[in-house]
């Protein structure tokens, strides 16, 4: 296993969201990153806590940290276990009153928990070497228009937008 850091949250070609994972040895620009592709909440919610901006309400991850804190547990780390058929796969360990638990997760839930609860992020070897690409290939000029952007929607959002 190989602890890495969040280098951010990006837009591919096809304008699908990804969360980076850089090794935290590796020099920027230099060594290797990870692209996990995930949906636009999950995107959000991880783009919202590496900025440290707070929501109007809290997101869902924001729900599950506080849920955890209220029963006298934590998230301790966070793992990035195997890829299958281009599925990531992840756990999220727990430390709680009673006992250390193993939870199953998607990486971009685990992800945006972590970031949350200052939690270590750690990647399997063969996940990293299937999947990770060269650092050269990541630009994340631009992103501070985006960032932008989407802060401008979160102070102009309602959630009355969101009702079905």
């Amino acid at each position: 296993m190989k602890q890495v850091r969040v280098l951010g949250v990006a837009l591919d070609s096809a304008m699908q969201h990804m969360v980076l994972l850089k090794p935290i040895l590796e020099e920027p620009g230099e060594g290797r990153v990870l692209p996990i592709w995930i949906g636009p909440q999950e995107a959000t919610s991880i783009a919202i806590a590496i900025e440290d901006e707070v929501p109007p309400r809290p997101l869902t991850h924001d729900l599950m940290k506080t849920l955890l804190d209220t029963v006298g547990a934590h998230v301790t780390r966070v793992d990035v276990t195997r890829i299958d058929d281009g599925t990531f796969y992840a756990e999220i360990s727990v430390t709680t009153p009673t006992g250390s638990l193993v939870l199953d997760a998607r990486p971009s839930d685990a992800v945006a928990l972590a970031v949350r609860a200052d939690a270590a992020i750690w990647v399997a070897e063969g996940v990293l070497d299937e999947a990770a690409i060269p650092a050269e290939m990541v630009s994340l000029e631009g992103d501070e228009e985006k960032l932008d952007e989407f802060k401008k929607f979160l102070d102009e959002v309602d959630p009355e937008d969101f009702q079905g």
